[in-house]
């Protein structure tokens, strides 16, 4: 059975599209048969950081307006062709598809595959219902600051209201330095808050910003970082494996070393 998983925040610039590109990346590559939806309607932006922005010809609402076949919107990805995306249309407003037109796309593309991720665009209007109709688990993606951790907790609330109670947190772009100065809020500052199950906690790390204006998900990375890592295991742990959190407050050297020693020691 499909899981469709809407990945959401309320606080627009957290990362959620770049989280949804990465999770959908990393699930393909587990062979998982993976579709990835942007539900943010006149302002997407998926496309460009799977880096398939290029091959659209069909958009979500060409589909429901009758004039293409679903599987005619859909983009597949060379680099792993279990991962298709449906890209929302850049010239029309969020209010463009309904609620229920949106349900029909996801219920159609849940027939054969393991995983739909639906990126909510920010706020918690149209765009919001839209993204979370369908769906039954979430991700909420927050950075450790106040307002984006308050819009996060206003969304858990409307999350439960619509009966989606199996939430999982990403805590983004933490900076261990600036928590351990008290100059930034720590997972746990932010865990108690939101209460709600952690799945992951992302490093800061300007490669992610390099990698998506590429559009190339950082989890494709040959060169192993902090940041890809973590996606990488938040893939994992969406799929059911039992992964344990990196200790993000130890030096970067000693970090890596002890990676370097655990990846030769499965080799």
């Amino acid at each position: 059975m499909s899981r469709v998983i809407v990945v959401t925040s309320g606080k627009g610039g957290v990362g959620k599209t770049t989280t949804t590109a990465n999770l959908g990346m990393a699930l393909a590559q587990r062979g998982r048969k993976v579709a990835v939806i942007d539900a943010d309607f006149g302002l997407r932006n998926l496309d460009l950081l799977l880096g398939l922005e290029n091959r659209i010809v069909y958009t979500a609402v060409e589909v429901l307006a009758g004039e293409c076949r679903l599987e005619q919107a859909l983009v597949k990805d060379k680099r792993h062709p279990n991962l298709v995306l449906l890209p929302a249309a850049q010239n029309r407003t969020k209010d463009a598809v309904t609620p229920d037109q949106m349900k029909q796309l996801v219920q159609e593309l849940s027939n054969n595959r393991d995983y739909v991720l639906v990126d909510c665009p920010a706020g918690i209007e149209m765009g919001f219902q839209n993204a979370t109709v369908a769906a039954t688990e979430a991700l909420i993606v927050t950075t450790p600051e106040i307002a984006a951790v308050r819009d996060a907790d206003r969304v858990v609330g409307l999350l439960e209201a619509s009966d989606i109670r199996k939430q999982h947190l990403i805590v983004n772009r933490l900076r261990p330095a600036m928590v351990q100065e008290d100059l930034m809020m720590s997972v746990k500052d932010v865990q108690e808050i939101l209460a709600i199950p952690l799945i992951g906690v992302v490093p800061d790390d300007e490669r992610v910003i390099i990698s998506t204006n590429k559009g190339e998900p950082i989890v494709l990375a040959q060169k192993l970082t902090l940041a890809g890592l973590a996606l990488d295991n938040i893939a994992r742990r969406l799929d059911g494996e039992d992964i344990p959190f990196l200790d993000l407050t130890a030096t970067h050297d000693d970090l890596f070393s002890r990676l370097r020693r655990m990846f030769r020691g499965t080799s």
